[in-house]
């Protein structure tokens, strides 16, 4: 357990994220996606989960492990350099305030049978609030939802404006990779 960092990182934390948590196996494994400060890797970390927190801020990277030294980081170039899990599969992937749609498919393949991803992100529209404004890194409306079609049953989706922490438009999908997609 983080002392005195459960307050703080919730408060930070991404509603949605602190929503569909539960929905991750018990003490699995999960992959934190360009990670940033770490927020959602403590709160995993502290949740019991296995955490596995990636990006390419050393520097970052080295806070997180200082503060929970039980997460596995690691520093990558996600957009210029080669995937890092080929053949590894977690139990949930969370991402937010991220997108490079190359790695969507890699995503989906390191979703473990009955993994969960949750995804939260900037879609068009967002350029009337400020960055990101580049079209590269905003979502068009209902495409994270084109994304999984065919492969990972949609638990929950969302898409538009949100006021809260501040003013911005976002995507958000939970979905899962079950068996038998009428479980739980």
């Amino acid at each position: 357990m983080i002392p005195d960092m459960t307050i703080h990182m919730s408060e930070m934390t991404s509603p949605w994220v602190r929503r569909f948590l539960p929905l991750i196996a018990a003490g699995g494994s999960v992959l934190d996606l360009a990670c940033g400060t770490g927020r959602h890797s403590l709160l995993l970390a502290e949740r019991g989960y296995h955490v596995e927190a990636v990006d390419r801020d050393a520097a970052a990277l080295a806070a997180i492990a200082a503060q929970a030294p039980g997460i596995v980081t690691r520093q990558a170039d996600l957009e210029g350099g080669p995937w890092p899990y080929h053949g590894s599969a977690f139990d949930g992937i969370v991402v937010t305030n991220y997108l490079f749609r190359p790695l969507l498919p890699m995503l989906l393949n390191a979703l473990e049978v009955n993994g969960v991803l949750i995804y939260e992100t900037f879609m068009v529209g967002n350029e009337r609030f400020g960055k990101p404004s580049n079209p590269a890194f905003l979502l068009r409306s209902g495409e994270l939802l084109d994304v999984v079609r065919r492969r990972l049953t949609v638990v929950a989706f969302e898409q538009g404006e949100i006021d809260s922490p501040r003013p911005a438009v976002i995507q958000r999908l939970c979905a899962t990779r079950r068996i038998d997609p009428r479980l739980p």
